[in-house]
């Protein structure tokens, strides 16, 4: 049994002194990390001599140190991809190994080493298909007095066996599913070996996605034309399928989500409403999620058709990608190519195969274009914390020279990365670099999902050492969820960062709309609007709740003043104690669709309804107001209020915060 302990250490390196040209191109040994899965892998010859290779294996590491165990002070130094051999007596050892990084930065390990002249005893094979790949077997073999072992996964007479350390899994991927005999074979330094055999192990093919598609992102109901997704509100359709489709049609259940899955798919036809068909002529873009099994290679397609004004258009999905879902975003200009009179009366939609496609998943089927609502998402200190401008500035690690990896899926960019191998868990990172002040408290908000239930670490810290932090492990799900951390900053730096830390399991892991904020000590609740209208009432009308909308993940106040009169006559409020004598600090956020003006200012909230305030003027660009107001009245039932009825165009206000000065 293995027994690794990791201890990091950092030796002083000299310092390079060049030329600015020099000093770029070494940054990246500078942000080098310290070598990584130090691991001893131990062969031994089968002759009771204790003869024993050994190799060491590191992430980023350039060298190795090798300490034998054995009561000798012989030591040897090894490059990356060399063995030593050695001659143990019968005994258990203790192995020392450095891994030196690029940059000097060390990792030690220490690893048992059990050499033994006696067969390998109390085997036990574990043999299992993978969950995910399909026709992939796994093979995890122990036994005491072994050192490795060999498996035979039966499939031809010229495949070589496969050699693994003991108690490690050793992966292999059949050509074809079906049952097969499996050989193990387990090795000591003992002449003597000891077999297992499974016979008739049946290999399986994964014929189905065992996680839902990819959620879409939340859109405005203007925004989307659904045909199928559980996401949005679906068109009522005539027909599903068609009495003239060719393919075997079931709604099914995937992961909880719901799914078309078709069988022996040559075209699936869909009425949409043959009366007045539906009108994509708004929309840009066709989205449809896919899945198929390994093996499928034939191209599937969409044709649009208008039997009003007469036509159809067809574009290809490509030559599909099998064993995962795959997302699909068609510019809806491509359906220009065909003879399609206009996209305002779409009665039929088929999904084809240029074959006979065996199986096929499909999900997420709805047109869409970009959001018609001008205010953006409100990552407060962060910069694209919606991940729509691409990575930038967000990085791997603590490296400003390795950008994050980011995905876009039906319109929506956000952070994705898939975390095979388990290890430590800052391993996998992503971090934006950011000013943290020291003894401020900061409230970190973002959505995050996952192809499976796993955690991961999220918070603030250093980009340095000693890299202190301040972080909460959370719990993340298939379904996209928002989660919200209250952080107290412990240290300071103008180059400290959010961090994302998920390299300690394995699973997907996505991010998406990151927002930090200082806590500030306001008067107000729900300043940001995040709960809705909570505590924000129409006029002084308790009874009234204030009208909201949530826009990326962002939630503000938004009207749309269609006709103009009394400025009070359009008003938003939230009631408050304000003491006469005193002053306040109002800070908001608003923005128009138009050029405009709107009122912004504390008052009463009954009779003589006394106030102060200031008329601002407000653009379609996100702006942030600060209003300094002297209190000449007060009462525990005034009032924060905006006045907005004087002039027609939409007012959109958000994180608004009232401050005793």
């Amino acid at each position: 049994m293995k027994n690794i302990k990791l201890i990091l250490a950092s030796f002083f390196l000299i310092a390079f002194i060049g030329c600015e040209e020099d000093e770029r191109d070494t940054k990246f040994i500078d942000n080098a990390e310290a070598p990584s899965e130090v691991v001893l892998q131990f062969r031994t010859t089968q002759d009771n001599s204790g003869l024993v290779t050994i190799t060491p294996n590191a992430v980023g590491a350039t060298k190795f140190d090798i300490a034998f165990g054995d009561g000798t002070n012989n030591g040897v130094e090894l490059e990356v991809g060399q063995t030593v051999d050695n001659v143990y007596a019968e005994g258990t050892y203790t192995l020392g190994v450095m891994a030196t990084g690029v940059n000097g930065l060390t990792t030690q390990a220490e690893q048992q080493l059990v050499v033994s002249f006696e067969a390998p005893q109390n085997l036990v094979v574990t043999i299992e298909n993978d969950a995910a790949n399909s026709k992939q077997v796994n093979v995890t073999a122990t036994a005491d007095f072994a050192m490795s072992y060999e498996v035979d996964f039966g499939q031809s007479v010229d495949d070589e066996p496969i050699t693994g350390d003991i108690g490690e899994t050793v992966p292999f991927t059949y050509e074809e599913a079906g049952t097969y005999t499996i050989t193990v074979v387990a090795m000591g330094a003992a002449i003597e070996t000891t077999t297992y055999i499974e016979e008739n192990f049946e290999v399986t093919e994964i014929l189905a996605p065992t996680s839902s598609a990819p959620p879409p992102p939340s859109r405005e109901d203007e925004d989307v034309v659904s045909v199928f997704s559980d996401a949005y509100t679906n068109e009522t359709l005539d027909e599903l399928p068609t009495e003239w489709s060719s393919t075997g049609f079931e709604a099914t259940t995937v992961d909880g989500n719901n799914t078309w899955k078709l069988t022996n798919l040559d075209f699936l036809g869909i009425v949409t409403n043959y009366a007045n068909g539906i009108d994509v002529s708004a929309m840009e873009t066709l989205h449809i999620d896919y899945w198929v099994p390994s093996g499928s290679t034939n191209e599937l397609l969409v044709k649009i058709v208008n039997t009003i004004d007469g036509g159809e258009a067809e574009q290809s999905l490509g030559t599909t990608v099998a064993g995962s879902w795959q997302s699909i975003d068609l510019d809806m200009t491509g359906f220009d190519g065909g003879n399609l009179a206009n996209t305002a009366g779409i009665t039929q939609i088929l999904i084809d195969s240029d074959g006979v496609t065996g199986i096929a998943y499909i999900d997420n089927f709805y047109f869409y274009r970009a959001s018609t609502t001008t205010g953006p998402f409100d990552d407060g200190l962060l910069t694209n914390g919606d991940f729509e401008n691409g990575s930038d500035p967000w990085i791997v690690g603590v490296d400003d020279s390795s950008p994050a990896p980011i995905v876009t899926n039906g319109g929506n960019t956000y952070y994705s990365v898939n975390v095979t191998s388990a290890g430590d868990a800052f391993a996998v990172n992503v971090s934006q670099k950011l000013e943290i002040i020291q003894g401020e408290s900061y409230t970190l908000t973002f959505d995050a999902w996952s192809d499976v239930n796993r955690s991961m670490i999220a918070g603030i810290g250093l980009s340095g050492p000693p890299f202190s932090s301040t972080s909460g492990t959370i719990d993340i799900t298939p379904t996209v969820t928002n989660y919200t951390l209250t952080l107290s900053a412990g240290f300071g730096a103008v180059d400290a960062r959010v961090l994302f830390d998920s390299g300690a399991e394995i699973g997907m892991v996505n991010i998406d709309n990151v927002s930090l904020k200082i806590v500030v000590d306001s008067l107000l609740t729900n300043g940001d609007f995040e709960n809705g209208s909570e505590s924000w009432i129409i006029g002084v009308d308790d009874s009234s709740s204030a009208p909201t909308v949530t826009n990326g993940g962002n939630t503000y106040y938004s009207v749309d003043v269609t006709s103009a009169g009394d400025a009070f006559a359009v008003n938003v409020s939230q009631k408050l104690e304000i003491i006469e004598g005193e002053t306040y600090t109002l800070t908001f956020d608003a923005w128009s669709d138009v050029n405009r003006t709107i009122i912004a200012g504390i008052g009463l909230s009954g009779p003589p309804f006394s106030s102060t305030s200031e008329t601002i003027g407000i653009t379609p660009t996100v702006t942030n107001f600060t209003l300094t107001l002297p209190a000449n009245f007060g009462a525990v039932d005034a009032r924060v209020l905006f006045d907005s009825g004087a002039e027609v165009g939409r007012v959109n206000i958000d994180n608004v915060t009232l401050v005793l000065d």
